[in-house]
């Protein structure tokens, strides 16, 4: 049986969906706990930001939580930083992503290869809005605001939806929106993108196109 094969028999299998469905439940139940209990200083554009990594991710976006994103981290670091930022993009993209396809798919009933041209664009508004939102109401011009999204958003998005979109595609390529295989590859597929995104998101700060999230330790004391 072919790589690609096993892989869909596991995602199509009712003990990995059910097992994987009580993973998000419990971490978003921990996730919220948390931000209501330890950490409710944190802005609500992060606290956004944590609940959807969660959503897509489910303990892989709370380890990422657990590990950058709680003022009770002892000292941050490139790679706390790192984190916070690739998780800022992912809401944003994944959401974009999410929406891409039920619009292409599901309303358009487009064919893959346009859905997946449709979900990439969806995927960069949705993630550009999340920085130019914000950056906007702190007073900077929209023309400034969306140049500076550009500069520092670009890469991650772009290595983020490709590995996304591209192993999604592999792995549920003609499954529609009524096929588990379809969701499950989606989740997947978000998650993996995540991860490559990682490494170029702290090479961004590193060399200072992005500045990256603030310390959550600030938002503490500044509160």
């Amino acid at each position: 049986m072919s790589l690609r094969a096993t892989l869909q028999n596991i995602l199509t299998n009712p003990a990995y969906l059910l097992g994987w469905g009580l993973l998000v439940a419990v971490s978003l139940g921990i996730l919220i706990r948390d931000l209501r209990t330890n950490n409710s200083v944190l802005g609500s554009l992060m606290k956004f930001v944590w609940g959807f990594t969660v959503l897509y991710s489910g303990p892989v976006g709370l380890a990422a939580y657990w590990y950058s994103g709680r003022s009770q981290i002892r000292r941050d670091s490139l790679w706390r930083r790192g984190f916070r930022s690739v998780c800022h993009c992912y809401s944003g993209c994944g959401a974009g992503e999410v929406t891409g396809v039920v619009v292409a798919l599901g309303l358009l009933a487009m064919d893959e290869l346009a859905v997946a041209a449709v979900t990439f664009g969806f995927a960069y508004v949705f993630g550009y809005a999340l920085t130019v939102g914000p950056l906007v109401q702190e007073g900077v011009s929209f023309s400034q605001a969306m140049w500076d999204a550009f500069l520092a958003e670009t890469p991650s998005i772009t290595v983020m939806e490709v590995t996304a979109i591209g192993l999604d595609l592999w792995l549920a390529g003609k499954a529609g929106l009524t096929d588990v295989l379809f969701w499950s590859a989606l989740v997947v597929s978000l998650s993996v993108g995540l991860i490559a995104a990682y490494p170029i998101n702290v090479l961004l700060i590193r060399q200072g196109v992005k500045e990256g999230m603030m310390n959550p330790r600030d938002m503490a004391s500044n509160a």
